[in-house]
């Protein structure tokens, strides 16, 4: 793992000013989706210091069925692993989200063996491919969902 320095070269604590957040491995974070775009992974990476692991925003997870699964930062999680780094600043979720949607989510990352953000390596696509086929099957599960909830 790639030493964490401020700028200045210092050591520093990246998650001082967010009590709740902590350095969580990337392999103990399960991922909730299926692709990461190349053109955010490009955004990202490009405000991105491989050597400032505190110039990434924290990412959330929440402890779902007895897996830590990641609700959001999922490009930011993957340009932390292609710098290097094997943890990041993560912390709790406090929002309620509809975790039968995430359950769903996570039955779909098991049924293509994502079991961590380095799974996702090969799921790189272009903008228009990440919309057809991440936001649209997500679209469809969750009118699914609305449906049966609604009976």
């Amino acid at each position: 793992m790639l030493a964490l320095i401020n700028c200045t070269g210092k050591g520093v604590d990246p998650m001082a000013h967010q009590p709740e957040t902590r350095l969580v491995k990337l392999c103990d974070l399960q991922p909730s989706q299926l692709y990461i775009s190349r053109e955010k992974l490009t955004r990202v990476q490009a405000g991105l210091n491989p050597l400032c692991l505190q110039s990434i925003d924290a990412v959330p997870f929440k402890d779902l069925d007895g897996l830590l699964v990641m609700t959001d930062g999922h490009t930011r999680a993957f340009a932390v692993f292609l710098a290097g780094f094997d943890a990041i600043p993560a912390y709790p979720d406090p929002d309620e989200l509809d975790w039968d949607a995430y359950r769903i989510c996570v039955s779909w990352c098991h049924a293509e063996e994502i079991y961590s953000i380095a799974d996702l390596a090969s799921r790189l696509v272009d903008a228009g491919d990440y919309e057809r086929l991440w936001h649209d099957r997500c679209r469809v599960m969750q009118a699914e969902l609305k449906k049966n909830r609604a009976r």
